[in-house]
């Protein structure tokens, strides 16, 4: 059965990227059940990053109004952290939304990680009206997110 979506909103789902096939990846938890809630999403992530992706990815961007990155203990690099950021001050209008997920796979941030991640959460959360933060503790977490996710959409606007 094809779902038709009638979401008020469309969610940017930024944040920590697989590095391999092996790696955890939030998406693969969330993307079912904004299925089934019928909320709009665009995922970022392939399997070759290429000018095109880029370009596809920036106007996804701009059609979004709901921008979400979920922070991974799997994480490689910063980028993403930025990127949320700059929801913030690119897109002011939009609902810019924050999560660190504490542990997953046996992988966890370390107690100097864990209060970066919170002073991070707060200082995001100060930058933007629109921001909301989440810390989430493992996957089982992503209830409140999903239920967050899913009054937005009801909400929204």
């Amino acid at each position: 059965m094809m779902i038709i979506k009638n979401s008020k909103i469309k969610i940017f789902l930024g944040g920590t990227c697989p590095s391999n096939e092996g790696d955890f990846d939030y998406r693969t938890i969330l993307i079912p059940y904004l299925n089934i809630a019928n909320i709009n999403y665009f995922n970022p992530v392939v399997k070759d990053w290429t000018p095109d992706c880029i370009e596809n990815e920036q106007k996804e961007k701009d059609v979004c109004n709901v921008h979400l990155y979920v922070i991974c203990p799997n994480m490689k690099g910063v980028y993403s952290i930025a990127e949320a950021f700059s929801t913030s001050i690119l897109y002011p209008d939009k609902k810019g939304i924050l999560c660190f997920l504490r542990e997953i796979d046996n992988k966890e941030f370390d107690d100097q990680q864990l209060k970066s991640n919170k002073a991070t959460l707060d200082l995001f959360k100060s930058c933007g009206k629109n921001n909301l933060v989440f810390d989430l503790q493992t996957i089982k977490d992503f209830d409140k997110l999903g239920q967050c996710l899913n009054s937005l959409d009801k909400n929204y606007l």
